[in-house]
């Protein structure tokens, strides 16, 4: 399982490449459609999907891509099913292997289910190709929350999904998610994420799970969508890399983040800068984005196929400029 799990990492860790999340929930991808007027079905949902992962030279910029389960059994509009059209391209098959969420000890919170079955689960996404997984925990951030009860569980249950997939030989992507919903400043959100993360390490260190054949995909240290005076870019950037390295363990070997509703600028402006505040950082730091990469490609898709090969242009300058903000070569003028 090692030599496997070794060989998923070299090629998931390269410098310019980040991870694609393509694996947004029936329901969130039904949103994602009736943004562009565009009704959901396992059709359209298809047709979106192959947008992204059959756009030319994707490879460039994208060394992984995260599936949902029902994408992993559809195919390209050539009829090649989508792991295989990745792989074709060098581009490593993931998949998310949580089950979304559940109301925590009947409280406002929420934990993540779907270790139930898990096993069983990964043994079928192996058979289709698929070489990493992802579980996503959230954390919301007000007065009494995040409670250390859900921190804890949540930490918990990262860890045993995190080792199990490791006895698959499958690498694990970690996602504590501190949700940008909120009037919350960027000081209430670095406390809350700090927490997080110790917690999620402790846990992860208690499984004896391999962190050097793991990924982290956290959320960006960053004020509250509703705050007042929200922090800018050079703060940002300065808090997150703060709160990771006293967190996070230098053996890992990448820091994936997500964009959690930022825009699609901001997200890889923050990127940026986090590789020109002049820190050396012990992990190599890129993205996986979802929204933040295929949000101007919806829109310029609007759902018709005479409109693909604009939306695959959209969403291929979105892919190569987060390239360049993980070398920190992305200036503002390059988005004109």
């Amino acid at each position: 399982m090692g030599e496997e799990l070794k060989k998923t990492i070299k090629d998931m860790v390269v410098v310019g490449k980040g991870i694609l999340a393509a694996d947004e929930s029936v329901g969130t991808a039904t949103k994602r459609l009736a943004s562009i007027g565009v009704e959901s079905t396992e059709e359209t949902r298809r047709q979106y999907r192959n947008v992204m992962l059959t756009a030319p030279e994707i490879e460039k910029y994208i060394c992984g891509v995260i599936l949902f389960e029902e994408t992993l059994h559809q195919k390209s509009n050539n009829s090649i099913l989508f792991p295989e059209v990745l792989r074709k391209k060098g581009i490593v098959p993931g998949i998310k292997v949580d089950q979304g969420l559940a109301d925590f000890n009947g409280s406002a919170e929420q934990y993540t289910k779907g270790l139930e079955g898990l096993r069983n689960r990964l043994e079928e996404y192996k058979k289709a190709g698929t070489r990493f997984t992802k579980w996503r925990a959230v954390y919301s951030v007000s007065e009494n929350t995040p409670s250390e009860k859900l921190i804890a569980r949540n930490a918990a249950d990262l860890a045993k999904y995190a080792k199990i997939c490791q006895e698959h030989g499958l690498v694990p992507i970690v996602e504590p998610e501190v949700l940008i919903d909120g009037t919350h400043s960027i000081d209430e959100c670095y406390k809350a994420t700090e927490k997080v993360l110790k917690a999620v390490f402790d846990s992860l260190k208690k499984e004896n799970v391999m962190l050097e054949l793991s990924i982290l995909k956290p959320s960006m240290v960053i004020s509250g969508k509703e705050a007042q005076n929200r922090a800018g870019v050079d703060e940002v950037a300065g808090k997150t890399v703060k709160c990771l390295k006293a967190t996070v363990p230098a053996g890992l070997p990448s820091i994936n983040f997500l964009s959690g509703g930022q825009t699609p600028q901001e997200a890889t402006a923050h990127l940026n800068r986090m590789h020109t505040l002049g820190e050396k950082l012990p992990w190599y730091i890129s993205f996986s984005y979802a929204r933040a990469l295929q949000d101007p490609a919806l829109k310029a898709w609007k759902g018709r196929e005479e409109n693909v090969p604009a939306a695959q242009k959209a969403f291929l300058k979105r892919a190569r400029l987060n390239s360049l903000a993980t070398m920190g070569k992305y200036a503002e003028e390059m988005e004109n």
